[in-house]
């Protein structure tokens, strides 16, 4: 109680002028309209304290890509992509030949003493040229250190004497729907935007024209042109994705790749530049009923296993043709997609885990993962595109050598003599890089290629 209030008490409590008394209870009845100052609360929640966290380890990143616009003789067989209208808004656009479009992105430090920075791979995939910008205005020039577009997932290195401030993974495994999460990215060029919301699903797929893209984090904290290859975070700043996508048919729903699963693929990108997918040796065919009854399996879905190679991890494990897989990686198998899908998001050298009825019993096989044999490459290209390719006379090029009537190669009018530059974004200048391209898109629905014919260069895209 303050003194004037105590001291007007003391008089209130002992026989006095009734006038005074009056006097007194008016002065009260002023002095309660004025209350005492409110309370204050710390301002530092903890989204605040997240993000000073991880804040001085967002990056933004432009790209400058020299384009030419060229269209050539050859029948585009290319679909939506779920990242193509994503930028669009971000790119200078010039059809004239040598001209270059620049784009802007986000990334997040993951290693601040060899300058490790992760990102999307659409962000970056087509630069050139790659600048980083840190939150107190220190820019650098970036290597691509490696990048795949099945993940959509980049790794990019700067280098400098001092440490960079870098954010540690946390664990994508035990998101609970309705956690808070945290986005900071670089939306239209406004560097370190924070935004936040909650997780509204986990493993949620995602359909673009005919691909399907699988297991991301739904939120619905704004995420917008920008923010693409930028952090999501959990409420104690803890890296659990990397914010991807939004959906251009609905407001408020952002889409992010688990950290868990960028974990996998990040290591492969630093080791090797690029990833080698889980390959297990087996051909499988989705289950349905008359499958079922030719090989008297149990099952009435999953992908039945129609052939073993005999020298594949699959057969060291123990499966067999007949067998029918319902879960893979712990994941359930319904489809050929599924299987692939799943597969994917493996990388070789992984011990996968699979369950697999067989007759009436259920049984767990644990295979090892391996790297594709290129040896298997040569048939891959025939049977899917058909063709075959050869090493050119000129040494450091390749030529396709035959073309099948009626193949994607033959509709598209792919012709001998014609010279391939590129496979995505794997320059083919030996054989062995063409079979390493085959190996590595084989789960791809196609690929995009960069022909020569004459004195001019196309790019391409090739169907199964």
């Amino acid at each position: 109680m303050s003194p004037a209030r105590k001291y007007m008490a003391a008089y209130i409590t002992r026989p006095a002028n009734p006038r005074l008394t009056i006097i007194l209870l008016c002065c009260l009845v002023l002095l309660a309209a004025f209350p005492a100052q409110a309370e204050t609360f710390s301002r530092k929640t903890p989204v605040v304290l997240a993000v000073e966290r991880a804040g001085p380890a967002v990056v933004n990143i432009s790209t400058r890509q020299t384009v030419s616009g060229r269209r050539g003789p050859f029948h585009s067989f290319e679909g939506d992509d779920l990242f193509s209208w994503f930028f669009r808004d971000f790119f200078e656009h010039s059809r004239r030949p040598g001209m270059t479009r620049t784009s802007l992105g986000s990334g997040v430090i993951i290693d601040g003493q060899k300058g490790f920075i992760l990102t999307n791979e659409h962000v970056v995939g087509q630069g050139t040229q790659i600048r980083i910008s840190l939150g107190d205005e220190r820019e650098y020039k970036a290597e691509l250190i490696g990048s795949d577009p099945d993940s959509d997932l980049a790794v990019l290195q700067i280098k400098t004497e001092k440490k960079l401030p870098a954010l540690a993974m946390g664990d994508s495994s035990n998101l609970m729907i309705g956690e808070t999460v945290i986005a900071i990215g670089n939306p239209f060029g406004l560097t370190h935007t924070v935004t936040t919301g909650v997780i509204s699903a986990v493993n949620r797929s995602l359909r673009a024209g005919d691909r399907v893209y699988r297991d991301f984090i739904q939120t619905d904290a704004s995420i917008n042109p920008g923010n693409s290859g930028g952090p999501l975070l959990n409420i104690n700043g803890q890296l659990i994705g990397i914010n991807t996508a939004i959906y251009d048919k609905a407001e408020g729903i952002g889409f992010a790749i688990p950290i868990n699963r960028a974990k996998r693929i990040i290591q492969d990108l630093i080791s090797y530049g690029e990833v080698h997918p889980a390959w297990l040796g087996l051909s499988v065919q989705t289950l349905d009923a008359r499958l079922a009854r030719y090989f008297r399996a149990s099952a009435t879905v999953g992908v039945l296993i129609t052939d073993v190679d005999a020298d594949g991890p699959a057969a060291d494990s123990g499966l067999k043709r007949g067998d029918v897989i319902v879960n893979l990686g712990r994941r359930q198998v319904k489809s050929v997609d599924d299987y692939e899908d799943i597969l994917k998001s493996h990388t070789a050298r992984e011990k996968i885990e699979m369950t697999a009825l067989r007759q009436e019993r259920s049984l767990t096989f644990i295979i090892q993962a391996r790297i594709f044999p290129l040896k298997k490459a040569e048939k891959l290209s025939w049977d899917r595109y058909g063709l075959v390719a050869a090493e050119a006379r000129k040494k450091g090029r390749m030529v396709i050598d035959q073309v099948r009537s009626g193949s994607p190669a033959g509709r598209i009018g792919l012709k001998p003599g014609d010279i391939i530059h590129q496979i995505n974004e794997i320059k083919i200048v030996s054989k062995e890089s063409y079979l390493k391209a085959m190996a590595k898109y084989r789960f791809r629905l196609g690929i995009s290629a960069i022909i020569q014919r004459g004195r001019t260069a196309y790019r391409i895209t090739l169907r199964p």
